[in-house]
């Protein structure tokens, strides 16, 4: 079954549209310049947030039912419940394609280059032979 976290957002109404945050994750912000922005841009900041929480190793605090919130300041703030599947957060961004860089001879790059070679697949299947992995598990990233 896939894990799925529900935080509220509170959006506040400034001159330019709405800027959120979420009151159980501290540094968890957002912006949007209408509330559908603001409220795709709050859940990819806690996308990001729950993703880095984890692979930092830190506890999740649990969502809390009411967000504390200044009724003397509040006045036309939004509260809204926002969804995420961290599992499928972490798979996306465990797997996408990341740059690195490598130093070869030249005569070696001129003989690839002839050849067609693709670096990156030589690389990703001398990598993943020479470490003994088909596809990481969580354990073996987290190490």
């Amino acid at each position: 079954m896939m894990r799925k976290l529900t935080y509220l957002a509170v959006f506040e109404p400034t001159e330019t549209g709405y800027s959120v945050y979420f009151p159980d994750l501290p540094g968890c912000v957002s912006y949007g310049e209408d509330f559908e922005a603001a409220r795709q841009q709050a859940t990819e900041a806690l996308e990001l947030h729950v993703y880095g929480m984890e692979k930092d190793g830190d506890e999740l605090p649990l969502p809390s039912k009411s967000p504390q919130v200044d009724p003397e300041t509040a006045a036309g703030y939004l509260v809204s419940p926002i969804t995420v599947f961290p599992d499928l957060v972490r798979n996306e961004l465990d797997n996408r394609a990341v740059k690195t860089n490598l130093t070869i001879p030249a005569w070696l790059k001129e003989l690839a280059e002839a050849q067609g070679v693709n670096y990156s697949k030589i690389f990703q299947t001398a990598l993943m032979d020479y470490l003994g992995v088909s596809q990481p598990s969580r354990q073996d990233r987290d190490k």
